[in-house]
């Protein structure tokens, strides 16, 4: 199936440091260096890394870095101090060069002036993300991530049913970036591929909520990047029905609306480029059982 492969290619950036998995980094470096090795390593993307950790990161993983191969590719999440993590980043990529490099960073922020200060700080050579709080007036924010050279970011869930936007909230934030030309990734919440609801935690009485799959969010973005209306994104946003996508080594249809690899691979590029997860084994295991793996 091309399409699938060509939409899923490096889609997960595993995040198992993060809760609900919550690893510890040893398992999670194991983990992470498992799935770089395995049948589905084309699915795998960065490894997601607070700055502050980068040090002990290098350590653990560093008898699991390529010395030949290609290096491991690492995001780190920055704080409140800025200078302190973005030198933490620098001596992190001294330290294992031609092994492993953070070469995308992460931080949040809430206005465009902090947006422009961050940015200053980083510097350029990194791909850099801003989470933005998906409820507030966008336009001024991803406008200014884009003039800045940066990325957008959005939290499409968490551990409580609250941390999950509202599917027109998320659908806005889509459309403003698709419009803005600022690619966006997505964290929290799309462990599994189809709108649903699910356990919140990997504990055995844990609550269940609606979360949101990410061929559903990552489809939509690519509809809307080719025009797909308003009411029909919505519904695609929320759709849960396996039987509504059709996956073939040419086009990915879904109700009657279609897109081709070529369109596939430039939305991945320009428009949605990775989500954040804290396991790797459940999404594609998930595929498996819906039969497109």
């Amino acid at each position: 199936m091309g399409t699938l492969r060509t939409l899923l290619h490096g889609i997960v950036d595993y995040a198992g440091l993060f809760p609900p998995a919550g690893l510890d980094l040893g398992p999670a470096v194991a983990e992470y260096s498992e799935h770089r090795v395995g049948p589905h390593r084309w699915a795998l993307g960065r490894f997601v890394a607070p700055a502050t950790r980068l040090d002990a990161v290098g350590q653990a993983a560093e008898r699991c870095f390529p010395t030949a191969a290609e290096p491991w590719r690492l995001t780190g999440l920055l704080g409140t101090d800025l200078p302190g993590d973005i030198a933490a980043v620098r001596r992190f990529n001294d330290a294992y060069h031609g092994r492993a490099v953070v070469d995308a960073v992460e931080l949040r922020a809430a206005t465009p002036a902090d947006i422009g200060r961050a940015v200053e700080i980083i510097g350029p050579g990194l791909e850099t993300y801003v989470e933005l709080p998906v409820g507030s007036d966008l336009d001024p924010l991803i406008g200014a991530a884009g003039e800045r050279g940066a990325r957008a970011k959005v939290r499409t869930g968490g551990i409580t049913p609250d941390a999950f936007p509202a599917p027109a909230d998320l659908l806005r934030f889509i459309r403003t970036s698709v419009t803005a030309r600022v690619p966006f990734k997505a964290t929290a919440g799309l462990h599994h591929p189809l709108r649903g609801s699910y356990p919140l935690t990997y504990a055995p009485d844990s609550a269940r909520a609606p979360m949101y799959g990410f061929l559903n969010v990552f489809l939509a973005a690519t509809f809307v990047a080719s025009g797909l209306g308003e009411p029909e994104a919505t519904a695609l946003l929320t759709e849960s029905s396996p039987a509504a996508f059709r996956f073939s080594d040419a086009t990915v249809e879904w109700r009657g609306h279609a897109l081709g690899e070529a369109e596939l691979g430039r939305a991945r590029r320009e428009v949605a480029t990775s989500f954040g997860s804290c396991s790797f084994r459940e999404p594609i295991a998930d595929l498996q059982t819906l039969g497109l793996l």
